[in-house]
């Protein structure tokens, strides 16, 4: 596994301390909870539009089988 280093402005870090306290772990797992989220979405998107298209399209995809 690979570490990085940030620099956080000391009131950034103050906002993840508490929000990690309230969710009951380190700021590390807050902070690759966050970088999960961002490299999930365009998967997610993707998924959405093709359901939508597919959902859309539905009727002329019967009709064309």
């Amino acid at each position: 596994m690979n570490s990085i280093t940030i620099q956080v402005p000391d009131e950034r870090l103050l906002k993840l301390q508490e929000t990690a306290n309230n969710l009951g772990v380190s700021i590390e797992e807050l902070v690759l909870m966050g970088i999960e989220e961002i490299l999930d979405k365009p998967n997610a998107s993707f998924k959405g539009a093709m359901n939508y298209v597919l959902k859309k399209n539905t009727e002329l995809y019967k009709r064309l089988a």
